[in-house]
């Protein structure tokens, strides 16, 4: 297996994603509802823009200099799919069982600098119907990874088609233009304070302020922890109700929303009178800083359109949220997230830490990098993110697709969750430290709950606007 072009440098953010404490492995599972069918899986795989692309058939090497490299290979299909037959675990539904097998992989390392092979896989889980995609994150971000997937697949209703994701690139939010001059001086002093305040808060985070602790809390060494996994569903259409009971409120208002009632609700069945009223939670959300406002076309992203750089590009928010005892209306909870997450959109701290760490990375050491991202993810309680998906289903070699989901391998936080939405419905892989949090089955109707009860809330209040 030999080297068929020059090395090429890793990203900054490439070479984050290789440091001790920040390895991180990026798991989706995609469950279809025929038998898989292994030669011809291999078969697309081998043909598919994945293998292809370069990051996906270069080996990680070090030079004498001790700086990572992608280094071009050829690529030996049957070395990367894993064909698993039978159950993966007896006695268990088959969520349960695929869950279990995720959770062992999680804290199962991919191979790094001096494998003798690229840093993916895919595993056949032949009983339950599902394929389980392993990629190191340095490969790239789960924008770029989603975008790359789905470029294999077609929609069901015309097997022609691409899926579709997101407003079309033309629908893009442009901000308002005349008005007085007063309210741009105010926005712009609004950017100026916020960013300033956020900035500061996730410099003191990097160092020594943290969060106070309560059950769900991680810590240093908790990424080698073992892990458990659970399912959180919800239909879109239930957040839809709940987002229009707010006005102004976003999807992602109302998933933080969930987060903050789920996590309470938990909290106080876990452990009653643990936690002190107005305690401060903080979640760390990564946040995608491409221009397009969906998932790119992944021709754009092949071709190196510079608007469209293909990897890692995104930015870390803090979202602080408050333990506070029911008020007996759930879509307080929404409010709350929503005036929190406004002001986060006011401030360019997302942006602020994509530069920072840039330019940690590349003038002064990796090892500095990574050692702030993990005091960072010492310092808060859980990471959220939440990923776009088709609107429509979608099948892949002509394999209807039954659900799409994604997690990552472990942090130092104990919870960590990740949304992908498909087709109607979004579901939420929450992945725990199972010493801390023994009952994330528990912790997932908590969550599946607290949208129930938003949306018995939204109706009488939109009844009462119309």
């Amino acid at each position: 297996m030999g080297s068929i072009c020059s090395d090429e440098p890793l990203t900054p953010a490439g070479r984050l994603f290789l440091q001790k404490g920040m390895n991180q492995v990026i798991y989706c599972v995609v469950g279809v509802k025929h038998p898989l069918d292994v030669d011809a899986l291999k078969s697309a795989i081998q043909s598919s823009v994945m293998v292809k692309h370069p990051r996906f058939c270069s080996l990680m090497v070090r030079d004498s200099a001790g700086r990572e490299h992608w280094r071009r290979t050829r690529i030996d299909i049957d070395r990367h799919v894993v064909a698993v037959h039978g159950p993966v675990a007896n006695g268990l539904s088959d969520e349960e069982a695929v869950n279990e097998y995720l959770a062992d992989l999680s804290t199962d390392s991919l191979g790094l600098v001096g494998d003798d092979k690229p840093l993916w896989d895919v595993h056949l889980l032949m009983a339950h119907r599902c394929l389980v995609f392993r990629i190191h994150h340095a490969l790239g971000d789960g924008i770029s990874l989603m975008s790359m997937f789905l470029a294999s697949c077609r929609q069901v209703d015309d097997p022609e088609a691409l899926p579709t994701i997101g407003p079309p690139s033309s629908a893009k939010r442009r901000g308002g233009g005349g008005g007085k001059w007063w309210k741009a001086v105010v926005r712009v002093l609004g950017v100026v304070w916020f960013t300033l305040v956020f900035v500061v808060e996730f410099v003191l985070r990097s160092m020594w302020v943290s969060d106070r602790k309560t059950p769900v809390s991680g810590g240093a060494g908790v990424e080698l922890w073992p892990r458990k996994l659970a399912t959180a569903r919800f239909s879109l259409e239930d957040m839809k109700v709940v987002k229009s009971a707010v006005v102004n409120a976003t999807i992602n208002d109302v998933l933080f929303g969930i987060i903050s009632a789920g996590l309470f609700k938990y909290l106080d069945h876990r452990s009653p009178n643990a936690v002190r009223e107005g305690t401060r939670i903080t979640g760390v959300a990564m946040v995608n800083l491409r221009e397009q406002p969906g998932l790119q076309e992944l021709s754009d992203l092949m071709k190196g359109n510079p608007g469209l750089r293909w990897g890692n590009k995104f930015g870390i928010l803090l979202l602080p949220i408050c333990y506070h005892r029911s008020s007996g209306d759930p879509l307080e909870y929404l409010r709350r997230a929503k005036s929190m997450i406004d002001q986060k959109k006011k401030s360019l701290e997302a942006h602020f830490s994509y530069k920072i760490g840039h330019i940690i990375m590349s003038y002064l050491a990796a090892r500095i990098a990574s050692l702030l991202n993990y005091r960072i993810v010492c310092n808060t309680t859980f990471t959220i993110s939440n990923v776009l998906g088709p609107h429509e289903e979608i099948a892949v070699v002509g394999n209807p697709i039954t659900y799409i989901r994604a997690n990552s391998s472990s942090l130092p936080h104990a919870l960590t969750m990740h949304m992908v939405s498909y087709a109607g419905r979004a579901d939420m892989q929450i992945l725990v430290a199972k010493d801390i949090i023994p009952d994330p089955d528990f912790l997932a109707k908590c969550f599946e709950d607290a949208l129930l009860e938003m949306k018995a809330a939204a109706s009488p209040a939109l009844n009462s606007k119309s």
